[in-house]
Order: C-alpha cells, then structure tokens, then sequence
C-alpha cells in the first residue's frame, strides 16, 4: 500500500460505518527532499485482523503518521480511508514518549521500572486524545462501530461519546490492566477509567485484566458492577448505560506464517541460518523488542550460568538474541541496551570459541520471511517475559512449525501462557534456577514428545488466529443493547 490520494467521502457522505483509533496508522510515511510525502503499508498484526473487515465495512482509520508536525488531507489506501492526526514535537515527547511510554507502561506492566508522573504530560495525553475523538467523530456514520485501540488512547471513548452519542464503542487494551493496588498510585486514575466506561465494550487480553478493571471501578467510582457488566451512572445517581469488560485474548495470521514456513525459500534460509552459526546440535532463540518487561536479562543470564555450570556447552549450543530497537529516546530503554550489551559480551568474552559464539546478539529488526526462517532453525524458542499482555512471538513459533518440532518454553507472566498451557514448558523468569532447569530440558526433549506438545500448541494457535479475535469481539460488540437504554 503506497502513494498519495484524497478521501472518497464527499461533504455529502453520511460517513463511515467502521471506525478504528490507534495510536498509528497501518502505514509508514516517508517525506522527500521536496517535501513530496509518500506511504509504505506498515506489517503487524492488527493491520491484517483488520484490514478485511473495514474494506467489507467502507472503513475509516484514524491514527497518526509517526513524523512530527506532518499535515496531510485524509487519504484512500486498499479501500480503506485513512485519517492522519497531526502531533507536534512536543505533543510526541509529552503524550507519547511522556505519559504512554514512561507513565502508564511501566505503571501497567507491574512497575518493574518505575513510573513518572508529570502533569504536563497527562495534560498532552488529555489533548491528543480529544484530537483523536474529533477526527474519529467527524468520519463516523450516524450509529457506527467505532473501535479503539490502547492505552495510548483510553480517554477517547469517553471524548467521543460526549461528541457522538449515537456510536456504538469498543476498545481494547493490547496490554495488560494492572491491580487496582497499582492502578490507584496513578493520579489521573479516575479520569482514566471514566474515559475507559466511555466504551460500550472494554476488551481485555486476559480474564485477570478485565477483573482488574471492575475491581478499578468499584474501588475508584460509585459505578455498580455484576459479573463482567457495569451499570454507569448518569450524573444524577440514575443508572444508566451498561458497559461489558470482558477477555478477548489477540492472536496472529497464523496461516501466513504457515504458508512462508513451507516454501522452499525460508527453509532453504532456515538451513542456511544454522549452517552460519555452526550447526549446533541445539539453536536456541529469543525475539523481543528491547524493553524491559521482556525478561532479556534475566534469560541471558540463566543461559550464561548453564555455561558457567557446564550443563550447556558452546560446542552444542548457541543462543540467538533478536532484539529490536525500542523508545530509544526513553532513558530506561537507553540503560536497557547498555546493560544487555554489556552482558553479552561479558558472557562471550569467557565462554565463546573460535568458531562458535555463546550468543549472537542482533540489535535490528527483520522482514516476517527471515522471522519465519529463524523460528523454523530454532530448536528451543524462549519467550521469558516479566509481564506481556499476550507475546505474538510464541505464537508466531508454533505457527511457523509446521513441521511439528521445536520447544516453547514460556514464562507464566505471558497472556499466551493461559492460552497455550499445557503445550509449552512453562517457566517463572524470577527464579534463575528454576528456569535455568526448564532450558536444559527443552534442549534435552525427545522428538516424540516435542511432536506431541506442538501438535497441540498447532491446534490451538491455527484455529483461534486473529481474523476469529477481531470477529469476536465485534460480534459482541453489535450485538449489545442499544446505547441508550436505561434499566
């Protein structure tokens, strides 16, 4: 998807019937010296869940370009419109690399690095999110979906029902919602969670995280609550509108990377990786972005003392590190970087060979063929996560093998980890020893009983993939009282 264009929808449209608010748009945008501006679709996982049903729904996506103070006029892309929302320099720093990246992430993935709150940066989240109400209000038809992803953009719901109560809201959190013991140190709590009931429906990747939120709720508001529903006052006391919090655990196009793990070129590739490593008897792989929920420390530190123990040997076994660039403008990122680097060569330094490195550590990210190509060298995947609302990677694993090898060892913290239990060995990424007993029997299991636990993690990850999420969730979605009604 590239190029330029204007939007399809005269002044005369009614609008779209289809929604979708994220922090991004599906593309990337690129500027050329004459100020020519250009786009480039972007992967991921909610493009494609997404991508079929706005086209079938006359869709809208509101989002912002990803450059600083870049204008443009809303364009058509693969039957989609798209809306780009302009944000400042400043607006960057403040609303997303301020309070979303440094306030709220730590905050909701247990406080394993410590939140700042600073006000000027919940007033930039406050005025971003209405910007992107606006824009989502003006394309939507008179009672359209509108879906909203986040927590870039938790106000939102509550911004867009004020100027459009006739629309039908979902949203979901990507990430998990933390106890209210933690959520209650956020000083903006309460308008974080009205913004949030501003929804119709509020999904959730984990039963744990909706029931988070309603303790949230009932805790933080006089809002009542029965099971997963929450009757939201009006301003005079009078029940109101009913809003459902509720798990709809994301997945991935499991089918592509099945078809890309088949072809004769990734697996040709796939031969070619471990070739250039040595053939070890046991290639082990983490793929992370580079942050600090992922555990990547506390995994290269387990690998390093099975060296130091002797229970792995560089002769037998590599470790293979993917770690691509992540909010390297945040300061607990930078220190991130240092200390994993830092580690790696370390354990290089006193374990590596002529010939055969410990760890071969890459600081970069890959196209989805390569990604394929090295989940299908992978003997042992480790996905070692501190807290993840769900971790992709696991699943982009298991449906890359179709072969029905490999071992997925998976920390409990992971929203996969309900999912996917019992197939992958799971392991407490805290306890160093525990998990360092975990890899060696997952370099150690026999072909038979890798078949028997991949078959079943296949079954699973094919079966539930992210056409089924989005469709889910929307069907609940439409399927919901009407808005307006009152008990």
């Amino acid at each position: 998807m590239s190029g330029q264009g204007s939007s399809k929808k005269s002044d005369s449209s009614p609008g779209y019937d289809l929604v979708v608010v994220a922090n991004r748009l599906p593309v990337d945008v690129t500027v050329d010296a004459s100020g020519g501006v250009s786009w480039q679709r972007s992967p991921g996982g909610l493009v494609t869940a997404l991508e079929p049903v706005m086209r079938e729904a006359d869709g809208a996506w509101v989002g912002w370009s990803g450059a600083p103070d870049l204008e443009h006029e809303p364009f058509e892309a693969d039957e989609m419109l798209l809306v780009p929302v302009t944000l400042s320099r400043a607006e960057i720093e403040g609303y997303y690399e301020g309070f979303a990246n440094d306030t709220l992430w730590p905050l909701y993935h247990d406080v394993i690095s410590p939140p700042a709150y600073h006000r000027q940066w919940w007033d930039a989240y406050r005025r971003v999110n209405q910007r992107f109400a606006e824009a989502a209000a003006a394309q939507a038809a008179e009672g359209a979906v509108v879906w909203v992803h986040d927590y870039q953009l938790q106000l939102v719901p509550r911004m867009l029902r004020d100027l459009r109560p006739d629309l039908r809201i979902g949203f979901f959190e990507h990430i998990p919602f933390p106890a209210v013991e933690l959520f209650q140190q956020l000083p903006w709590r309460h308008q974080i969670v009205e913004g949030l009931l501003g929804a119709d429906l509020i999904g959730f990747q984990r039963g744990g995280d909706a029931s988070n939120f309603v303790r949230s709720v009932r805790r933080l508001t006089k809002h009542t609550t029965r099971g997963p529903i929450i009757t939201v006052n009006d301003e005079d006391g009078r029940p109101g509108r009913h809003v459902r919090a509720a798990a709809f655990p994301i997945s991935i196009d499991s089918a592509h990377f099945d078809r890309l793990a088949r072809s004769p070129e990734v697996q040709a590739r796939a031969k070619e990786i471990r070739a250039d490593l040595g053939d070890p008897e046991v290639m082990m792989l983490g793929v992370d972005r580079l942050d600090y929920t992922k555990g990547i420390r506390h995994r290269i530190k387990a690998y390093g003392e099975l060296l130091q123990d002797g229970r792995l040997d560089v002769g037998h076994c590599t470790l293979v590190q993917v770690a691509s660039p992540s909010r390297e403008n945040v300061e607990a990122y930078q220190e991130l970087r240092e200390h994993v680097e830092v580690l790696v060569g370390r354990i290089n330094g006193e374990f590596g060979e002529l010939g055969h490195s410990a760890i071969h550590y890459l600081h970069h990210s890959y196209p989805p063929a390569e990604m394929a190509a090295l989940y299908l060298a992978a003997d042992v995947m480790l996905v070692t996560s501190l807290r993840d609302g769900m971790n992709l990677v696991a699943k982009e694993y298991v449906a890359a093998r179709s072969d029905e090898r490999g071992v997925l060892v998976l920390s409990e913290f992971t929203g996969a980890a309900d999912e996917l239990a019992p197939g992958p060995l799971l392991c407490n990424p805290h306890d160093i020893d525990g998990m360092k007993d975990i890899i060696v029997a997952a370099a150690h299991m026999d072909p038979k009983e890798q078949r028997r636990r991949m078959r079943r993690l296949r079954r699973k990850v094919v079966a539930d993939d992210v056409a089924k999420w989005s469709q889910s969730f929307l069907g609940v979605l439409t399927a919901m009282p009407p808005r307006t009604s009152h008990v």
